[in-house]
């Protein structure tokens, strides 16, 4: 288990392979498919230190409010296939280190990773409540009146996140793999 503080170097991410199991502390800002759009068409600046040398995390959590406080409930992993069109360009912008989500991305994505020094961080879909204990505060909310809860930009400090690395700084992608090995048994299966 390798546990990494947020803000992560270059350098740290690029010694992360493909099949490590990290556990990350630090601030950690939700974006889902507005936020993501948002940051490619407009370039929003209050983002800038949020992600330099940060993380995102595809998830649209559910989340109360207590007095003047906030606090995730729920805090599962949304698909990242959707952010595709637009994560290569946020990693480069932003100069993200660490994307969280499930599913894996695509070659764009996974090049992005390579080139500026970024990896994408699979968490576990169905522990929404065992993954919202790791969330220690909910520091601010962007967007929320425009967007609504599952599309702001949640900004939280977290400690002791669990996830597995899924996609490399070196162009490993083990959904990459995943999918040829299921293609040559299928392949197989058909010849039949």
């Amino acid at each position: 288990m390798i546990r990494l503080e947020i803000p992560i170097s270059e350098a740290k991410i690029r010694e992360l392979k493909v099949g490590d199991t990290v556990l990350l502390s630090g601030i950690v800002v939700t974006a889902r498919d507005a936020g993501h759009k948002l940051m490619v068409e407009e370039r929003p600046r209050f983002l800038d230190d949020l992600l330099r040398e940060g993380v995102i995390y595809h998830c649209g959590p559910v989340v109360r409010k207590d007095g003047d406080r906030w606090s995730f409930v729920a805090a599962g992993p949304t698909t990242s296939a959707r952010e595709e069109p637009y994560q290569a360009k946020v990693i480069e912008t932003y100069q993200v280190r660490g994307v969280i989500g499930k599913g894996g991305m695509g070659a764009a994505t996974l090049e992005a990773c390579r080139r500026f020094g970024a990896v994408y961080f699979h968490a576990v879909g169905g522990c929404g409540t065992s993954i919202a204990r790791s969330v220690k505060e909910v520091v601010a909310v962007h967007k929320l009146e425009e967007f609504g809860t599952p599309e702001a930009f949640w900004v939280t400090r977290v400690e002791d996140f669990p996830v597995v690395v899924t996609m490399d700084a070196h162009g490993n992608s083990v959904h990459d793999t995943v999918r040829a090995e299921s293609k040559k048994v299928y392949d197989e299966l058909m010849k039949g």
